[in-house]
């Protein structure tokens, strides 16, 4: 949910209103730029730290994307697999449990993570996408520790 507004006061948009608005954006050649929520994308992303840079790209297994999984439910998830137009997504920070869309329910690309005090990490250079595949090919188990040692340290 995004929050602001003038003066102070709080203004509250649901993300399925916030999301749909940012996919018609970048739909229509515009980059936007999205603080993210959660733990899914560990360690890649961190929750209420990060931002992703979203644009409309081709998008590959390996590619973490903003897709609509269902009517109004949005996830930011890597691809895992992609067939024809079928799309499996999973979270970074999952150690099972993917989501199925359609290729054209994936509305953007992430191209950067923008940490705190600006620092860009571009998300479409190989040396990123070596990063992601030795993250995925980690044993299962250690997976488990680094993502059970990094929500206690960063997802509080």
């Amino acid at each position: 949910m995004l929050q602001g507004g003038k003066g102070g006061a709080a203004m509250i948009v649901p993300n399925a209103i916030l999301l749909a608005e940012v996919s018609a954006l970048v739909q229509e050649g515009k980059e936007v730029e999205l603080l993210t929520k959660g733990c899914s994308m560990l360690p890649f992303i961190v929750g209420d730290r990060d931002s992703v840079r979203l644009r409309k790209e081709p998008v590959a297994v390996g590619d973490a994307v903003l897709a609509e999984i269902a009517p109004g439910r949005y996830v930011l998830h890597r691809i895992i697999s992609l067939v024809k137009d079928r799309v499996v997504l999973m979270g970074d920070g999952n150690l099972s449990g993917v989501e199925t869309c359609g290729l054209s329910d994936v509305k953007a690309k992430a191209v950067a993570v923008i940490r705190p005090r600006g620092k860009e990490i571009d998300c479409t250079t190989a040396g990123y996408a070596r990063k992601v595949r030795f993250w995925g090919s980690l044993p299962r188990i250690v997976r488990r520790v680094w993502l059970a040692l990094l929500r206690r340290t960063i997802c509080r």
